[in-house]
């Protein structure tokens, strides 16, 4: 069993699919997780589940298209256990529909959470690990963009984009501070089925996921083995899908 004992780590989109997981995995390898998202009552029955496992958690409301919330974030994560050692950058949103049908709403969305998210979660973890020497982040991104498909192209596009500043930072960073792409496929969540607009897409995307599906717990381990190796060295992209997955 890797371990993370002393290990602080900051997580949005924790309530509740992957987030969630990840955060009951590493709290049980032995780190301190701080976990964001909208839904406050979810937070905390995930804190519930993990303190009463034995960990240390905290929940912290918030959205991470609201960059003040999300500097208050990381504060409220050092302001309760001294540090921060990694940052993953979790929280999502999916709207599949083709580009003609003109979403623009879903698009904006995807947008300020999907990316701009991301980039207001490096910005306020980036001069804490500065000061300190040393940091970690991970990036839950997709396999959308590695294949491109009908109705996923400005999600995909949303994920590419964090490939591409993430290989940028990797270059630009002097080694003190990894990053790491994790891009998971076909997962047993909600998170794309909720994306769809009819009925009938919903249907078809629930049967596709519940056969093709892997556990989150897939996904959680792959982060473990990221962080938990030597500072000098970094993992840089991950990409996990079923093995029946196209």
């Amino acid at each position: 069993m890797m371990d993370l004992t002393g290990k602080v780590v900051a997580i949005t989109g924790a309530s509740e699919g992957i987030g969630r997981t990840i955060a009951i995995t590493l709290a049980a390898h032995g780190a301190k997780v701080v976990i964001g998202a909208r839904n406050i009552e979810k937070l905390e029955n995930v804190v519930r589940e993990i303190n009463n496992k034995g960990g240390k958690a905290l929940a912290v409301k918030l959205d991470v298209s609201n960059r003040a919330g999300v500097n208050r974030f990381i504060d409220l994560a050092i302001e309760e256990f001294g540090r921060l050692d990694v940052m993953i950058n979790n929280a999502g949103i999916v709207h599949l529909s083709n580009i003609d049908a003109l979403d623009v709403e879903g698009w904006d969305q995807m947008i300020d959470i999907n990316v701009k998210g991301v980039l207001y979660g490096m910005a306020a973890a980036i001069p804490v690990f500065k000061r300190q020497r040393s940091g970690h982040i991970v990036n839950i991104i997709s396999t959308a963009g590695l294949k491109i498909v009908p109705t996923q192209g400005v999600y995909a596009g949303t994920k590419n984009a964090v490939r591409t500043i993430a290989e940028a930072f990797r270059q630009e960073s002097d080694g003190s501070i990894r990053i790491t792409g994790i891009s998971p496929g076909y997962v047993k969540t909600d998170f794309a089925v909720k994306g769809i607009s009819t009925d009938e897409q919903k249907a078809t995307a629930g049967k596709a996921v519940e056969a093709l599906g892997i556990s989150p717990d897939a996904i959680a381990n792959a982060v473990v083995y990221a962080i938990a190796q030597p500072k000098d060295v970094e993992v840089g992209d991950i990409v996990l899908r079923p093995a029946k997955q196209n």
